[in-house]
Order: structure tokens, then C-alpha cells, then sequence
């Protein structure tokens, strides 16, 4: 996957239609879908970023993010957001050829879509993605999600051109406000993705597999029940280093992610990608400034 090209006048326009037909962006979700859509269940499947003739030397970027209760409108606010990061992206040169990938993590014990993951994509099919998800809205109650299932899968069920031929790891965005569970349990495996494994892979076994292929970062956003959980971020930090983030203004979730991705691929420093906000006459500049500042 991953061909086409983002078009901002293909996004307005549909923008537009569900405004003037008061359709939700959500729109799979509101109608009162309860399973996962096909297009973004992970049962037996791989998600692929390959190279193309439009985009030769791409660049993978996965933003996967929690959906459920304690996020609050969290998700919602994402969805207006999320679709824009393309093309913040495409303006500045951050990445070559980034292709995108929309998911959602739940609570494998108890909620009924507890993990959703899209395409990677170049075009506007990945809006299509963002509205196909469930707002699960549920979750276990107990301060822990499965951010593992989610880590399990890209880490085993992802190929991406980026890493086989150039030996370079893509990008991996959690936004998320609770923990992981200790295990990826082999049976919420087999269920929900179809693998038999012989026994449960510790937490800290599938974070070193992510981090060897994917550059992985954990967002704590502003407007989630537990934003600046100190518990939570020392939880994150245990297991990615500065690679936790304080996000203090949800409104800059796509400015963070970019330049994150921008000083990763070394196509910008933090000065200069901030100079590129205030320009541009962003009000993320504070918050981006603060969040990446360990980076």
C-alpha cells in the first residue's frame, strides 16, 4: 500500500459535505458498529509501506491511538487533526515519500474492538481509515490498556521497504493515557490476530522487537482522564526513555508528530522546525518547543 497523492482540496471537500449533512467523521462508528471493520481488522493480515514510482523511497509513520473511555473526546478532536499531518509533512520536506497508518487501541479483556489498524497510505484513503474506527469508549477501569497487542502487531505484522532495503526504521506514534499490560497474552493473540503462539511474550520482550524497526514515541495528551499521570509517564519512560511525551495542547498533536519526524530523518533542528510554526503562524510553537525539548 501506499500509492497516490494527498490532495487538501479532496479532504476540505468531504470536510464540507459532512458539515452541511451533519455526517460524523465517526461515521462508521456513530451508526452504531459494535465489531471491527473489515478494512481495519488485523486478523491474519500484514500492513505494508513498499515503495512505488509516485514515492520511491518511502517513509513509514504509524499513529496508533487509545479509544477508549478515558481519552474522553480526545479521539475526536484526532480526527479533525490527524488528517492534516500529511501534508505538514510534504510542505517542509520532513520525510521522503511518508506513508501514513491510522489505528485504535481498546481493552482486549473486556471491550469488543480492542484493536483496529488501517493502511499505510499517501492519498486521502487514509480519512477514510480514521472514519472506519470505533469509539470503543469502554476499557477495563484499571489504568492499563493493550498498548502491547498494538506493539505486538507492528512489531509482527508489518513489512516496510524503508527497513528491508535501507535498513531504516519507520515512525511509530502511541497517544495514549494509561499502561500496557505486563504480557501479550497468546490467547488474545490467536483471537484477534490470528497467531498461535506457545506461550505470552513479556512487555519488555515486544518493545526491544518494535524499537529495532520502528522509532517508537508515547504521546500523553492534554483532555485524557490521566494527562500528566506522573505514574503513567514513568511507566513510558521506563520503556522508551525520553521517547515519552508530555503533549500539552491536543490542537498540536499533528506539529509534534512532524517535527518529531523531521529531526529524526535529520530534514530539520528544533529551532529551525520552529521558526517553520511561527511562520506559518501556528500557535503550536510553545507546546511542540516543550514537548520535544528531551528530544
Amino acid at each position: 500500500m501506499g500509492s497516490g497523492i494527498w490532495s487538501t482540496d479532496v479532504y476540505d471537500a468531504a470536510d464540507r459535505y459532512r458539515r452541511s449533512t451533519g455526517r460524523s467523521a465517526f461515521s462508521y462508528s456513530d451508526s452504531g458498529a459494535r465489531t471491527v471493520h473489515p478494512a481495519l481488522d488485523p486478523r491474519d493480515t500484514t500492513r505494508e509501506s513498499r515503495d512505488c514510482a509516485e514515492h520511491p523511497r518511502s517513509t513509514p509513520i504509524a499513529v496508533l491511538f487509545d479509544v477508549t473511555g478515558s481519552m474522553l473526546k480526545v479521539p475526536r478532536v484526532l480526527q479533525t487533526k490527524l488528517p492534516k499531518l500529511l501534508g505538514l509533512l510534504q510542505r517542509h520536506g520532513y520525510a521522503s515519500d511518508p506513508q501514513i497508518m491510522f489505528g485504535a487501541i481498546g481493552d482486549a479483556t473486556c471491550d469488543r474492538v480492542p484493536l483496529q489498524v488501517g493502511q499505510f497510505e499517501s492519498d486521502n484513503r487514509m480519512d477514510d481509515d480514521l472514519g472506519r474506527i470505533v469509539l470503543e469508549g469502554g476499557g477495563g477501569g484499571q489504568l492499563t490498556e493493550s498498548y502491547e497487542l498494538a506493539m505486538y502487531f507492528m512489531a509482527r505484522h508489518t513489512v516496510t521497504d524503508s527497513w528491508e532495503k535501507r535498513g531504516r526504521r519507520g515512525y511509530l506514534f502511541i497517544i495514549g493515557d494509561e499502561l500496557a499490560y505486563p504480557k501479550v497474552k497468546a490467547q488474545e493473540v490467536a483471537g484477534l490476530i490470528g497467531d498461535d503462539l506457545a506461550e505470552d511474550v513479556p512487555l519488555r520482550q515486544i518493545v526491544d522487537e518494535v524499537t529495532r524497526r520502528w522509532d517508537t514515541y508515547y504521546l500523553l495528551p492534554a483532555g485524557s482522564h490521566h494527562a500528566g499521570s506522573a505514574k503513567v509517564l514513568d511507566f513510558w519512560r521506563d520503556l522508551l526513555g525520553q521517547n515519552a511525551v508530555v503533549l500539552d495542547d491536543l490542537d498540536a498533536v499533528c506539529e509534534t508528530i512532524a517535527l518529531t519526524v523531521g529531526l529524526g530523518e535529520q530534514a530539520v533542528d528544533l529551532d529551525e522546525g520552529l521558526g517553520h510554526l511561527n511562520r506559518a503562524g501556528s500557535n503550536a510553537a510553545a507546546t511542540v518547543s516543550k514537548a520535544l525539548a528531551r528530544l
